[in-house]
């Protein structure tokens, strides 16, 4: 039997329409290459948003399942559509549109990790390219929409939490929340991934934990909101982005003393969205 693409924790049972998913974690970096690229291992988790699934990894004894990578964001972003391919890096692919995150270096197979450093010298074949869509990102999809599809059949909706974490450099430019930075910015790609009830609500349970909160901006969310989030149709989504100075070294990407009790705090966070249900009917006022 192949090695699974992907970590999948289930609960005993589904009790929330809620998925927990968290697609930058993945750190099999010697499945991912078995040829030692250019960059030093701790140079190329510089782009992985560490330990992110292991904060979130309470959500099953919540009833709400967490899917996480298990292949690293160096080697397959799963957070970009798959036809996101670099020509600067993708020997055969072809740009057909201006993506500025493309020409950044960061399409579905990264040319680039944090500051812009190359990962691998030269071109990869569009096969590789297409190797790695087919053995990493099409599964994950495939069972992400599975999971959605679960919960919007047994609960009549379904609330997709997208899970990462952000350099405390990506602040600097967030807009302050009552004078204070940020160091949770949800995205909801501006009220297009999901109704206001939910962001509200997610808002309101991140600062009750006392979390300072902000809204998209500088991450209003990426290809998963986008491609997931349908309200009208009974899928919402939301990008959850967590500081990582509040929890790890980013240098030197080690946890932090206090990382069991931030991962305590967040489980309480996870406790109260994994109870979010379908929004009550309002009552029209007589």
């Amino acid at each position: 039997m192949s090695e699974p693409v992907y970590h999948l924790a289930l609960p005993v049972e589904r009790a929330s329409c809620a998925v927990f998913s968290s697609p930058h974690s993945g750190r099999d970096y010697r499945a991912a290459f078995p040829t030692p690229p250019r960059l030093s291992l701790e140079q190329l988790r510089s782009s992985e948003d560490a330990f992110v699934d292991e904060i979130f990894a309470d959500a099953p004894a919540f009833g709400a399942p967490l899917l996480a990578a298990r292949m690293p964001r160096a080697c397959v972003d799963l957070n970009r559509a798959p036809d996101d391919l670099d020509p600067a890096l993708i020997h055969g692919a072809t740009r057909r549109f201006l993506n500025p995150r493309i020409a950044a270096g960061l399409g579905v197979i990264p040319r680039v990790v944090a500051e812009g450093r190359p990962i691998v010298d030269g071109k990869l074949p569009l096969a590789e390219a297409q190797r790695r869509l087919a053995a990493y990102y099409h599964p994950y999809h495939a069972r992400l929409r599975g999971l959605l599809d679960e919960s919007r059949a047994r609960f009549g909706l379904a609330i997709l939490y997208d899970c990462h974490s952000m350099p405390r450099d990506a602040l600097a430019s967030a807009p302050t929340v009552r004078g204070r930075r940020p160091n949770v910015v949800l995205g909801d790609r501006f009220g297009a991934a999901c109704d206001r009830w939910l962001i509200d609500a997610a808002t309101d349970i991140f600062a009750a934990a006392g979390f300072v909160v902000a809204r998209n901006a500088p991450f209003a969310g990426g290809h998963i909101t986008q491609a997931y989030g349908r309200p009208a149709a009974g899928v919402q989504a939301l990008q959850i982005e967590l500081d990582r100075s509040l929890y790890m070294d980013e240098a030197r990407v080690e946890k932090l003393r206090g990382f069991g009790e931030l991962r305590a705090l967040v489980a309480g966070v996870a406790a109260e969205l994994a109870r979010i249900g379908p929004r009550p009917a309002s009552i029209a006022a007589e």
